[in-house]
């Protein structure tokens, strides 16, 4: 939870924002690359797997609607969490 404070503190819109689109692509980023790590030491686990794949799918929807909605902060967000777009 502390981790996740962090993330909605540095990408909020405005001071009450938990649920923008920014801050949700970043937190499932964070959560990809937790569950990556995951599926790295444990490569048959394949109920994480379709979690994983779920996520990701998750993340693109919110991506393109950022994209689609304010190209500005699209690709300010998309430099910032290093993502390939």
């Amino acid at each position: 939870t502390t981790k996740k404070k962090k993330i909605i503190d540095e990408f909020k819109v405005h001071e009450a924002d938990t649920g923008s689109a920014g801050v949700q692509v970043a937190i499932l980023t964070e959560q990809i690359s937790q569950l990556t790590g995951h599926l790295k030491k444990h490569n048959k686990d394949n109920h994480s797997r379709y979690g994983l794949l779920k996520m990701v799918a998750k993340r693109k929807k919110f991506l393109d609607y950022l994209g689609k909605e304010d190209e500005k902060s699209y690709k300010s967000l998309i430099k910032k969490l290093d993502l390939k777009r």
